[in-house]
């Protein structure tokens, strides 16, 4: 009898649909993007200066990165 089609084939795994680890660097960029959603350019340079501008905030800001890192687990004990 002949092999089907599929028999000899490779076969195929199923990826997850999501990381399995959190990345804190993405909810970083998440408030970088929805800071600069509405921000009408007029050239990459203007663009360049509110993205720096944006991903400055958090510097001063330590309840922002707080916030970032509690879904990952990696909130440091005060």
């Amino acid at each position: 009898m002949d092999p089907g089609p599929c028999e000899d084939a490779d076969p195929v795994f199923q990826q997850p649909t999501h990381t399995p680890d959190p990345n804190p660097q993405e909810d970083i960029w998440s408030l970088v993007k929805r800071d600069i959603g509405n921000l009408a350019a007029a050239d990459l340079g203007q663009i360049t200066h509110a993205v720096k501008r944006r991903l400055k905030m958090p510097q001063y800001r330590p309840e922002v990165i707080h916030g970032c890192l509690t879904n990952t687990g990696l909130v440091p004990k005060a």
